[in-house]
């Protein structure tokens, strides 16, 4: 069972969410309580996923990689290991799921970029708001889905698209996103504005950006637009929620080097978190809000 967690930086979130209602691409309750070492999740083929058997990095150990750093509300403190934020709860939910105490779960930092490329990997798994694209199943294998996300449009009272209410009213934006983003895809694909995007290597330099007017908005995904909008800007605000492409859910997924041994087992353990109803649980706990408005 998991164990709740207050939630931190959210509150302030949710004043913001009272007055109004990122993740990457290649076209290129919180913690858990310890799981016993007989349990885990069994496999497709039936072979059980434990820490005896699972093929890992480190033997016994289950090493998790994020980004430096890592944000809320998806982790808390910049510390994924204190099971706080989205992610880092789902991680340790996994965990348990294979059968790994918190004690056998370790933390390791790895640039977004280098996640995303082919080859080795020394992680067994990573957290990062991650879209799952085919583009790069070709370079990395994926989870299940463990979190469906829409790209949200953010920016400063008074800016230029403030009171947007359609695709068309953006259609001279000068938008950003980070590089290599499903956001940034959002932008080319979606809002096709007449300026070209402009493209950051952080999500916090594309604040930056907004602050200094060089840019009329952000896209991000909805989680972390909510974040941006009531912690890092003054005056942020959302515009709203792009629709869904083909009404297809973009996902978050967990990921794993190309042909991973771990990949069955990881996609088995977060169907079962999903079917077992503890995503929902977090979710309510880190990331459910009032929704944005979705943009015509």
């Amino acid at each position: 069972m998991l164990k709740t967690s207050r939630p931190l930086a959210l509150a302030a979130i949710a004043a913001t969410l009272a007055l109004t209602a990122c993740a990457p691409t290649d076209e290129a309750d919180s913690g858990t309580d310890a799981a016993s070492e007989t349990s885990g999740s069994a496999a497709p083929d039936g072979e059980k996923c434990t820490p005896d058997t699972m093929e890992t990095v480190a033997d016994g150990t289950l090493t998790i990689a994020t980004d430096d750093p890592a944000y809320e509300p998806w982790f808390v403190d910049n510390d994924p290991t204190n099971g706080q934020g989205y992610e880092s709860a789902v991680a340790y939910a996994i965990a348990e799921q294979l059968g790994y105490t918190q004690d056998q779960v370790a933390w390791v930092k790895v640039p977004f970029n280098k996640v995303v490329q082919p080859g080795p990997k020394d992680f067994d798994f990573d957290v990062n708001q991650v879209s799952i694209t085919e583009a790069r199943r070709k370079a990395v294998d994926f989870s299940s889905g463990y979190y469906d996300v829409v790209q949200t449009v953010i920016t400063n009272k008074g800016s230029a698209i403030d009171g947007a209410t359609s695709i068309a009213d953006l259609a001279d934006a000068k938008l950003g996103a980070q590089v290599g983003t499903t956001s940034y895809t959002a932008i080319t694909d979606q809002i096709q504005p007449s300026q070209d995007p402009a493209v950051f290597d952080t999500n916090d330099q594309a604040v930056q950006a907004l602050k200094n007017g060089q840019i009329d908005g952000i896209v991000v995904d909805l989680p972390t637009a909510y974040y941006m909008t009531a912690v890092q800007l003054d005056d942020g605000l959302i515009v709203g929620q792009l629709p869904l492409p083909e009404g297809e859910p973009e996902q978050f997924g967990a990921v794993l080097a190309k042909d991973s041994s771990l990949t069955d087992c990881l996609s088995t353990a977060v169907d079962a978190l999903r079917e077992d109803g503890i995503l929902d649980q977090i979710n309510q706990e880190w990331l459910a809000q009032q929704g944005a408005p979705e943009l015509s």
